[in-house]
């Protein structure tokens, strides 16, 4: 695990290289072993393939969005706020559990904020994708995260640039 956490940086550029239907099945499984809080298991999850989709939720707000367009795949992470008033930290804890199971298949990753984002000037974010992938009111539109071959990776971090003034005791 420390490895995926030393290694894993957020990718913007992916390769148009599909992601193989056994690496799907085994992040749906990831996303559905997801831990809750009481197990109430608030979450859904829509997993977009179809790049005209993917190129629409690019849209979802004007700044740090548009590396949806060429992801293979975009996994929009809803909370059901009838079933947990904890779907906010729930579908974090999936998003990033989604991240890792990514990084351990050779995949790379990228979460787009969309709560508490605007599309325009008086239409949120997560009100678009609702709208586009036909969403009840009551799930809150958490992220999306992009996944996929990266076309070029950074290098990751070095101990000595972590802030290590982060952690008391």
């Amino acid at each position: 695990m420390i490895e995926l956490l030393r290694n894993r940086r957020s990718v913007r550029d992916f390769s148009p290289r599909s992601i193989e239907e056994e690496k799907l099945q085994i992040l749906r499984e990831a996303l559905v072993r997801s831990p809750s809080s009481r197990s109430l298991n608030p979450w859904e999850f829509i997993l977009v393939t179809d790049r005209g989709i993917l190129a629409d939720l690019a849209l979802c707000k004007p700044h740090g969005a548009s590396f949806l367009a060429g992801a293979p795949l975009g996994a929009v992470i809803l909370g059901d706020t009838m079933r947990s008033d904890t779907c906010i930290e729930d579908c974090s804890i999936a998003a990033i559990t989604l991240q890792y199971a990514a990084q351990s298949l050779g995949l790379s990753s990228c979460w787009c904020q969309v709560r508490l984002r605007s599309f325009s000037e008086g239409t949120p974010s997560e009100e678009y994708v609702r709208r586009l992938l036909d969403i009840p009111d009551h799930f809150l539109v958490e992220c999306i995260i992009a996944v996929g071959y990266a076309a070029s990776r950074e290098r990751p971090h070095g101990v000595t640039e972590l802030d290590w003034t982060k952690i008391r005791g």
